[in-house]
């Protein structure tokens, strides 16, 4: 085999390039900001002078550029798909799909039209956010392409664990604590909504809560991990190997 150096990548194997806000957040094992998380290498590039505000507002044509220069950053250094680091940035999805050539899965939501063609037509997706205040209906409509998708909405406002650490970005994150309060979030749900047939959650700062999701209310649950680890099934494959 002969391998060879490409222009301005000073580093190789790392197949996704990860997009992250300049947050004070932990990241636990299962957030795509712990690189622990991927069974292959992944790179960051973090977008300066943007926040969350941006993405909430929907339109910000000074912040989309700051995301396809980090985007086209990521792909400079050999990432073969680029991911984002929140659910809101469904809102540069559409910008960084036409401005980078390679792969582009920014947001969870883009499962969304996915899971809705699994579940039987009376079945509904439960989603899981951080703030009411900050998903909107516009995010899940860029979602889908404005396909009508049943969905319910949950969210950790009111969690006082988790708003510290996620929310005030206090720097610390209490795991047992937020898991719990996770868990009751996803009970409540289900008990209020017993046709969702699956979870998706929005927010990049639940899943490492996915497996205790899954036990309590047993269900399929999907979030930014399962998009990601379905673009890299594609982007590195493996031979088949078995007994014949």
């Amino acid at each position: 085999m002969i391998y060879r150096a490409r222009k301005q990548q000073m580093s190789y194997g790392r197949p996704i390039g990860i997009i992250a806000l300049d947050e004070q957040i932990p990241c636990p094992p299962g957030t795509p900001g712990n690189p622990t998380t991927f069974s292959h290498p992944v790179i960051y590039e973090v977008v300066k002078g943007v926040d969350i505000r941006s993405l909430i507002g929907l339109n910000d044509p000074d912040s989309r550029q700051s995301f396809i220069d980090a985007g086209r950053a990521l792909v400079d250094k050999g990432a073969c798909a680029v991911a984002g680091n929140c659910g809101l940035m469904i809102v540069h999805q559409a910008a960084m799909a036409r401005a980078l050539p390679v792969p582009v899965l920014m947001s969870s939501l883009l499962q969304l039209p996915l899971i809705a063609s699994l579940l039987g037509p009376d079945r509904k997706i439960g989603i899981m956010a951080s703030s009411r205040k900050s998903l909107k209906d516009e995010h899940l409509r860029l979602a889908t392409g404005g396909a009508k998708i049943d969905t319910v909405l949950a969210t950790m406002d009111g969690r006082p664990h988790f708003r510290a650490a996620v929310g005030d970005q206090s720097g610390v994150l209490d795991f047992e604590k937020v898991e719990g309060e996770v868990v009751e979030v996803a009970q409540g749900l289900v008990a209020d909504n017993p046709d969702v047939g699956a979870i998706l959650l929005e927010c990049v700062d639940l899943p490492p809560y996915a497996y205790a999701v899954q036990e309590a209310v047993g269900l399929p649950v999907f979030d930014m991990t399962t998009l990601i680890g379905h673009a890299l099934s594609a982007l590195v494959r493996k031979p088949f190997v078995g007994v014949y």
